[in-house]
């Protein structure tokens, strides 16, 4: 028996179904684009305006709305090896879409009605939703000095300060979560627009510099009854999926650092004289480093793709209307997810640390960038602690313990 085949795929492994490289093709001209002036941005910290709107103009942020909706219909596999080949190109950019997509999961799971009509038509415009959630000031973990209070006329306003503000200064849209009277949080969708909304380009974290992770400021935002979200607007996988969107980052930088070194020993003509090899290129050492960072990046791909089955599991039960399991598929998905990012995260900082081992100094040139997937890799795995996730893991393997699905960050309400 003979197999013909028409395309090779690389050694990344099969698509995650037989659907993707018609979905993929669509975005991949995109993507070299984007890859092309990835060194440049970084170096001169130019933010990502162009790159989101040929992403929104192309779709991108619609995939997952189903075709009978006008969308592409992508399962969460599909859309998380999309995310992948993103990240490989520039990884600023699966982070800065990270609150889009998971709005996006939330609308999906949400019920028929006004407002998922709403979102889904303004979604497939193009619209780009960000988040502010996050809060450094004083408050206690679990609540917000963001708050949604009632003025004259019963008209409400929102005033705070949220940092880590991530994609949205890209965004049209922003998902904000606040404290509403006797309420604990509420969560409420904005225009980025909003008279009295500012956002600030201040992070300056060594990592992901381009992701708008800043400051966003609320002075007196008038706000409508109906911009505030009910509890039925929610994926019960959500937590999850905030963490796929790392995994999927994290996975695309480990390929892209596998993609570079093996591009850059094979155009290497310098080398020393006790290496074993007269260039780079035949010296057995060298081609041993490049074999495991590849390795390193197949790996977190497979495991990335494997985790995704896990969310589209639990989100075509709840589309069947199936809630008998519900809640343990919503906690293994949860496990699997939290084993997922220990050992990606492991596996994508081992791979853009022994790049070096294989260039040598000249590698850390800034006209390469090649310290960029270190650094964004070390920024994005030391979100959502991994120790806290080994326990979490460990705690449900032998004691079933439910995971957390949601945690803030903030001062202890434990008494010292």
């Amino acid at each position: 028996m003979t197999v013909t085949i028409e395309k090779a795929r690389g050694v990344w492994g099969s698509a995650p179904s037989t659907n993707y490289e018609q979905l993929a093709t669509r975005y991949r001209d995109i993507f070299q684009r984007i890859r092309e002036g990835a060194v440049h941005r970084e170096n001169e910290r130019k933010l990502l305006f162009e790159e989101i709107n040929l992403l929104k103009e192309a779709g991108f942020g619609a995939i997952r709305i189903p075709r009978e909706e006008g969308g592409l219909g992508a399962t969460i596999p599909e859309l998380f090896n999309l995310l992948i080949e993103l990240g490989e190109a520039d990884s600023n950019l699966p982070q800065a879409l990270r609150a889009h997509f998971a709005f996006v999961e939330m609308v999906l799971n949400s019920p028929e009605g006004e407002l998922r009509s709403t979102w889904i038509k303004r979604i497939l415009e193009g619209d780009i939703v960000g988040n502010a959630w996050s809060e450094v000031a004083g408050a206690k973990a679990g609540t917000f000095l963001t708050k949604v209070t009632k003025g004259e006329g019963d008209q409400l306003y929102l005033n705070g300060t949220k940092y880590y503000s991530t994609g949205t200064i890209y965004a049209d849209w922003i998902l904000v979560l606040a404290t509403k009277e006797e309420e604990n949080k509420v969560f409420a969708v904005i225009s980025r627009y909003a008279k009295g909304v500012n956002v600030i380009d201040d992070w300056d974290g060594f990592g992901q510099k381009l992701t708008g992770s800043g400051t966003t400021t609320f002075t007196d935002v008038q706000l409508q009854e109906s911009e505030i979200l009910t509890e039925e607007f929610n994926a019960t996988y959500q937590a999850a999926f905030f963490q796929m969107m790392h995994l999927a980052t994290l996975a695309g930088i480990a390929r892209a650092a596998a993609n570079d070194v093996s591009k850059a020993v094979a155009e290497r003509k310098r080398t020393y004289t006790h290496s074993a090899g007269a260039r780079s290129s035949e010296d057995p050492q060298v081609l041993q480093v490049v074999g495991k960072i590849h390795s390193l990046a197949y790996s977190s791909g497979a495991i990335v793709l494997k985790a995704a089955e896990s969310l589209q599991n639990a989100y075509e039960l709840h589309l069947a209307g199936n809630g008998e399991n519900k809640e343990l598929v919503n906690d293994e998905v949860e496990i699997e997810v939290s084993q997922a990012q220990v050992v990606v995260s492991s596996l994508t900082l081992d791979a853009t640390a022994l790049l070096f081992d294989a260039l040598g100094a000249s590698a850390t040139l800034p006209t390469k960038s090649f310290d960029r997937y270190w650094r964004n890799a070390r920024t994005i795995a030391s979100h959502n602690p991994l120790i806290y996730k080994e326990r979490v893991v460990g705690d449900y393997a032998v004691n079933k313990t439910r995971p957390p699905y949601v945690w803030h960050v903030g001062k202890s309400n434990i008494s010292s």
